[in-house]
């Protein structure tokens, strides 16, 4: 079937999709989720963390397989998944923004939280930045509030047992796709009406920006593998069985 290549967002590290890699296995896809520089376990300088070297990670995880991936961006991981489009477009067969940051050529996450529809963003109401090193954290208070708020007493302890601050270089960088940004026919956008990381109004306002061939909507947070695993694993799998040029492929 499809292979995937899942790629988190801030604060989090690969781990956070664990909860969906043995779904996505039992309707026989392959999937791996790496960890972004300084981020999860990995322990790159946070003066050595870039929004390119986060694509070019991305991209080193498409090469382990000649098979072209789905790749799956969450909340900041949209920004990464669309640099690492402009990068390595071949080895990319669909990108999949899950509640996830879409810009344009030039624009950058933080410009993208500034928008009239951001105004509701918890994360960019609630960050607490360091500058030495340019670090930016959330209590966890905030990080339950912000990404995990339907989440039950024993995922939220999961998830913020492992969370860490976040290096704030990728927020800040804009995307530079020239002409090898992905044809609009290969996006799909997963929206989630309950989230306060990226309001559902902000989700609506970029798509309809840079529209995509697919637009989902799940009922739940920021964090759908966690929260609504069962379901969100369920749409990859139908995603992944549509061909980018079917005709008729359902939007909502």
């Amino acid at each position: 079937m499809a292979r995937f290549v899942l790629v988190h967002g801030a604060f989090v590290g690969g781990w956070c999709w664990e909860p969906l890699l043995p779904l996505l296995d039992e309707f026989g896809h392959e999937a791996s989720a790496p960890d972004l520089p300084g981020s999860g376990a990995d322990q790159t300088p946070v003066a050595d963390v870039t929004l390119d070297e986060c694509a070019e990670r991305v991209c080193g995880a498409l090469e382990a397989s000649e098979a072209p991936a789905i790749l799956v961006g969450h909340g900041m991981g949209g920004m990464v998944i669309t640099q690492a489009a402009a990068l390595c477009p071949e080895r990319i067969a669909r990108l999949v923004y899950l509640t996830a940051f879409l810009p344009r050529d030039g624009q950058s996450l933080l410009e993208l939280t500034q928008l009239p529809e951001g105004a509701d963003d918890q994360v960019q109401a609630n960050l607490t930045i360091a500058d030495r090193p340019s670090v930016g954290a959330l209590t966890h208070k905030a990080l339950a509030h912000a990404l995990f708020n339907r989440a039950t007493r024993r995922q939220l302890d999961w998830a913020l047992e492992r969370a860490r601050p976040q290096p704030l270089a990728p927020f800040l960088e804009p995307v530079h796709l020239g002409r090898t940004a992905v044809d609009p026919a290969k996006r799909v956008y997963i929206r989630c009406a309950q989230d306060h990381a990226i309001p559902p109004a902000l989700q609506r306002r970029m798509t309809d920006d840079s529209p995509c061939a697919e637009v989902h909507e799940l009922d739940t947070d920021h964090s759908p593998f966690l929260t609504a695993t069962s379901r969100l694993a369920r749409l990859l799998d139908q995603i992944a069985r549509r061909s980018p040029t079917d005709e008729g492929a359902p939007g909502h």
